[in-house]
């Protein structure tokens, strides 16, 4: 249930109005892994121009959903169980003081908004997003008010997606009054934007629930050195070394391992930033730059083999995602076939979507699995789910028209993109293909 009811302000989207002439890059810097708050990755004014007498008749995306807070509170819980425990000792250090409080406010923060629910930050991460959408392309809003095309919105029918959804929507039609009735009923759509716990996602689920080589691949991550290393240096920041030592020997297993204690500690550092509207909490000054980058590694470790380019011989991570990427194909197909009249497909969902649809298209930075021999590392693979699937990540196909010649831009991250090597745009350095390539590339022509 929602703790609150949201609401699109005017000033959201006309607030990415005035942003839009400088270039925004995601923050991975503090290492959030797929927590880092959402950036378009590109100046507004350098997309390409489409080739000379080229239209856009048509825009189709899917977006996870904005920064959010927490799913739940176990992990403020367990590190302030110990936390209560050290204080009542005397075991706390100057940091480890103020870090319940720090903490507790998080937590009511988190509670107030909803576990798992929009942000404030989320809010406007979606609002604004649509108002540069139509800023990018205001000839083809202006067709589909003047033709009365339909504005489909599609959720997976979780409460941040749906919320997303409805966000975005009414932050186009405040920024065009027109749009609002061409705006359909927001549909929900599981088995498409839910595909990892619907019908299609049954042998995928028992991969990650049972595949021996997953685990233990995770497993040997985690068991390293650097692992322990990182969760002494976190618990040291908080506690006295007597007591982190004593953390990290098993003592207090019944709540959590030192490895189990640090997590939380980064968990709670990775989810601040998404809650910056609703407080001011320096979770940094209770991890070292280098803890943070090393336990987002472990963090992305897991979504590489979970949800993204996984091992070298297997699919099973992002195979599903073909019924996301067949509705996209299916949408270009009916605008040219002229069968509807839609102008926009709008569709929201989760990381657990957005990361295998991009290793299933080859987007940069998903394009290379992990040999079984030689486990993934930030040495030698660009995966990162900073860059990956950040909060409010997108995926945006353009169609443009002239004649009977239809021509698809994509765009990454509001960056425009080229697609997966072996799909050939209309000139060298072009973003733009013709739509019958892609579906020979992507395996979709006719045969």
């Amino acid at each position: 249930m929602r703790k609150r009811t949201v609401a699109v302000a005017l000033t959201l989207t006309a607030s990415a109005l005035l942003s839009t002439a400088l270039p925004a890059q995601a923050d991975s810097s503090g290492h959030y892994a797929t927590k880092t708050p959402y950036a378009p990755q590109q100046n507004i004014r350098a997309y390409q121009q489409a080739p000379k007498g080229f239209v856009p008749v048509f825009t189709e995306n899917v977006s996870r959903h904005g920064s959010r807070a927490a799913s739940d509170s176990e992990d403020g819980d367990l590190i302030l169980a110990l936390w209560t425990k050290a204080a009542g000792e005397g075991q706390l250090t100057h940091a480890g003081e103020r870090f319940g409080g720090e903490t507790k406010s998080l937590l009511a923060a988190m509670d107030k908004v909803g576990y798992g629910q929009l942000s404030g930050r989320g809010e406007r991460e979606l609002a604004d997003t649509a108002a540069r959408l139509e800023k990018r392309l205001p000839a083809l809003f202006r067709t589909i008010a003047r033709n009365s095309e339909q504005i489909n919105v599609v959720n997976s029918g979780k409460d941040r997606a749906v919320d997303s959804g409805n966000l975005f929507a009414a932050a186009l039609a405040d920024n065009d009054p027109a749009l609002k009735p061409l705006i359909t009923p927001a549909r929900t759509d599981a088995d498409l934007l839910y595909f990892h716990k619907s019908a299609g996602g049954k042998e995928y689920r028992d991969y990650v629930d049972n595949d021996k080589r997953l685990a233990a691949t995770l497993k040997g991550i985690t068991d390293r050195r650097a692992t322990r290393t990182a969760a002494r240096n976190v618990l040291e920041k908080i506690f006295k070394p007597a007591f982190a030592e004593r953390i990290s020997a098993g003592e207090f297993s019944s709540i959590g391992t030192g490895t189990q204690a640090a997590q939380a500690v980064y968990a709670l550092y990775s989810i601040a930033p998404a809650m910056a509207d609703e407080g001011s909490w320096n979770m940094g000054r209770y991890i070292a730059p280098r803890d943070a980058r090393w336990f987002a590694y472990l963090s992305d470790a897991e979504d590489f083999y979970e949800k993204g380019p996984g091992f070298s011989d297997s699919d099973i991570t992002y195979k599903m995602a073909n019924v996301l990427l067949d509705d996209f194909f299916e949408k270009i197909d009916a605008k040219r076939a002229g069968t509807g009249d839609v102008g926009a497909e709008l569709r929201f969902t989760h990381a657990e979507e957005i990361i295998p649809l991009a290793a299933l298209m080859g987007l940069p930075g998903s394009t290379k699995p992990a040999s079984p021999a030689e486990p993934y590392t930030y040495a030698d693979n660009a995966w990162r789910g900073a860059s990956v699937a950040p909060m409010a990540a997108n995926i945006q196909w353009d169609l443009y028209r002239k004649g009977n010649k239809y021509l698809v831009r994509m765009l990454y991250n509001e960056k425009q993109t080229a697609f997966k090597q072996g799909c050939e745009p209309v000139s060298k350095g072009s973003y733009f293909y013709d739509a019958d390539e892609l579906k020979r590339c992507f395996g979709r022509a006719a045969s």
